[in-house]
């Protein structure tokens, strides 16, 4: 189960392909800057609906063209169906089993791609906001009323953010507080419940990886010894000075303890590649227990940064997924993975089977 075969035009300098693919393990071999990362970024923006590199579309599109294309055929539960990509300047359209769906997500039901690359110490050393993405991508996973939720939230929030930047009578803005509140509460909840049980998933994974205990709090966005209700309450003058809402889950964040301390002040960079691919590993074990055939796993050049020791653990946890795999590496293919069940050779975009 898994992505059965992917075509791809005119996605950066990828021209056309047509690849068929192994249900476990695919290698993509070729030299740097010869198409491998675009190949995983567009696997990538098959399940997201979005690039790992940017979140611009015209980047996307090869020169000279309008669009690209990414068509994708998933087998999950002995049924294919097939997902559909097509991105231009400005505007993205998604189709599942040919009908047009409303937003990505519905591409993630059937496969849900996560990666590990060379910029993954960014979960760690950026803002909350991509480990707010991470968190939420988790929870859409496991809870089925998430998405809803979320974006029932998200339109609260926008409609008190919209009058505070109008100046509107505190009133006004106050109306919108019970909802925000309730959705937030909610929201939050979920998103406690899916972080204790990535902790549980990350505990092990975290002792391979780095030797020492990794421990996830959530920080909610408001005083967790009060109810967001009162925060929002207390906050109401700031928010009105400041035009904006400052209590409220869009404010949350993950913290990471390593060995009981705060893990940006314990560890080197090295060590930061490690703890960000244990918390990918991790939620994708976690992913895979929920949604069995749609999770897959993009590997792009693992060994950079890391030293051979650190490498073969890494892989050696990478292998023991019930997942599907694709790993591009320059010349040799991993070892600590056992033998791909398909090989491909890229040169200049082009794309063939080797082997």
């Amino acid at each position: 189960m898994g992505l059965e075969r992917i075509e791809i035009e005119a996605f950066r300098c990828l021209t056309r392909l047509d690849l068929e693919l192994d249900p476990h393990y695919n290698l993509i071999l070729g030299p740097n800057a010869s198409g491998k990362t675009s190949l995983l970024e567009a696997l990538f923006f098959l399940g997201r609906g979005r690039g790992f590199r940017g979140r611009q579309l015209e980047p996307l599109i090869q020169t000279g063209r309008e669009e690209f294309r990414i068509v994708g055929h998933v087998r999950v539960d002995a049924r294919t169906t097939v997902l559909g990509v097509r991105g231009r300047t400005g505007e993205t359209e998604y189709r599942v089993g040919g009908a047009v769906a409303l937003s990505a997500a519905d591409l993630a039901q059937f496969f849900a791609p996560a990666i590990i690359d060379p910029e993954l110490h960014r979960l760690l050393e950026d803002g909350p906001h991509r480990r707010r993405r991470y968190l939420d991508w988790g929870v859409f996973h496991v809870e089925p009323g998430f998405l809803v939720l979320w974006r029932r939230y998200r339109q609260a929030l926008k409609q008190r953010n919209t009058l505070l930047r109008k100046g509107a009578d505190p009133a006004q803005v106050a109306a919108w507080d019970p909802e925000l509140a309730k959705a937030g509460e909610e929201l939050s909840a979920m998103r406690g419940r899916y972080l204790a049980a990535l902790t549980a998933k990350l505990l092990p994974v975290g002792r391979e990886l780095l030797g020492v205990d990794v421990d996830l709090r959530y920080s909610p966005g408001w005083r967790s010894s009060e109810s967001l209700a009162g925060a929002l309450n207390l906050t109401a003058e700031r928010d009105r000075r400041a035009g904006v809402t400052h209590s409220g889950p869009h404010r949350a964040d993950i913290l990471i303890h390593v060995g009981g301390q705060a893990a940006r002040h314990r560890i080197s960079r090295g060590q930061q590649k490690l703890l960000a691919a244990a918390l990918i590993l991790a939620q994708v074990e976690l992913h895979a227990g929920y949604s069995p055939g749609s999770t897959a796993l993009l590997l792009d050049d693992p060994a950079a940064e890391l030293d051979q020791a650190s490498l073969a653990r890494l892989l050696g946890r990478v292998r023991q997924l019930p997942v599907q795999l694709f790993v591009t590496a320059l010349t040799a293919e991993p070892r600590e993975l056992g033998a791909p069940g398909r090989r491909f050779h890229v040169e200049h975009g082009n794309i063939t089977r080797a082997g």
